[in-house]
């Protein structure tokens, strides 16, 4: 799954942790789904988006493998 978080992030200049915090997880976390290595739940998903004030569809893209 390909996702914008580390762009809307940059927008907003906020860090890894900052968002981490806002949504209630660890930076970790939101490292491993940047990367690509974790998908989120839909409620976490929903709550990233939120943040940067766009729909999950606009944050989260599908990819073939998906």
């Amino acid at each position: 799954m390909k996702n914008r978080i580390r762009i809307e992030r940059a927008i907003l200049n906020i860090t890894q942790a900052e968002l981490a915090e806002r949504v209630q997880v660890s930076r970790q976390t939101i490292n491993a789904i940047e990367a690509g290595k974790y998908s989120p739940t839909l409620a976490l998903g929903m709550k990233i988006a939120a943040q940067f004030e766009k729909t999950v569809n606009e944050i989260f893209e599908l990819e073939e493998e998906d």
